[in-house]
């Protein structure tokens, strides 16, 4: 059985990774496993340590390149919000090019990647390339489930996703998303919908650090086998 571990910004994070994943790998039994943040295996709503600082902190530790010995593939998932024209020196990365033209998602995507590279450490990195999987959400992982409310341009938005997604979730689920104080359960029930193979095959290409991702997993041509049942 393949096993991922996963590195990101926070438990609701995870929660849309691992929906993606059994969606696109079509099945509800991928082993997965959070490295950072670890959740609170009392209450399955909380996660300790969370943060995007703490996502470089990881992936610069001993325990990443440790876990390359027990997973099979790393999946790192971090926003680009926090790291765009940000004040921190160390990860900041300019919104716009050397001409004054706005970065595309993806040229954004591969700038972020190349922070993690240097972050990890260039002999590291390209050992394990093939081993490593980007969920790089250009702005916020909000954007990701547009395509589930939205069927024009908004569903391929980059900026204020959190607002836009909660303009839909109010009249659907009559429930919104606190930035501040994010619910794991409302990401539950919005992100099992990417768990539907066919849907999210669908939809994925709507918008532009989705359907990289999806690319992503589907260039290393990883290959899923059900166990039999006795």
């Amino acid at each position: 059985m393949i096993i991922f571990g996963l590195i990101t910004e926070g438990l609701t994070d995870q929660i849309v990774i691992e929906n993606i994943l059994a969606g696109f790998f079509n099945s509800p039994n991928i082993e997965v496993e959070p490295l950072q943040p670890k959740i609170n295996k009392d209450n399955q709503n909380k996660s300790q340590f969370g943060g995007w600082t703490l996502v470089f902190d990881y992936c610069h530790s001993k325990k990443f390149q440790e876990s390359f010995r027990f997973f099979d593939y790393i999946i790192i998932q971090i926003d680009t919000d926090v790291l765009v024209d940000s004040e921190n020196s160390n990860y900041n990365i300019p919104s716009r090019d050397d001409n004054g033209d706005e970065l595309t998602p993806q040229q954004l995507i591969e700038k972020v990647i190349e922070k993690f590279r240097q972050v990890i450490g260039e002999d590291f990195y390209d050992k394990y390339q093939q081993k490593i999987l980007f969920a790089i959400s250009v702005h916020s992982i909000e954007c990701w489930l547009l395509p589930l409310y939205y069927t024009d341009k908004k569903k391929a938005k980059i900026k204020n996703c959190l607002k836009t997604l909660n303009n839909e979730l109010s009249k659907k689920h009559r429930f919104t998303i606190d930035k501040n104080a994010k619910n794991p359960e409302y990401y539950r029930e919005i992100a099992k919908q990417y768990a539907n193979h066919k849907f999210l095959m669908q939809h994925y290409q709507d918008n532009p650090s989705l359907k990289t991702f999806i690319e992503e997993i589907e260039s290393r041509n990883i290959q899923i086998v059900e166990e039999d049942e006795w």
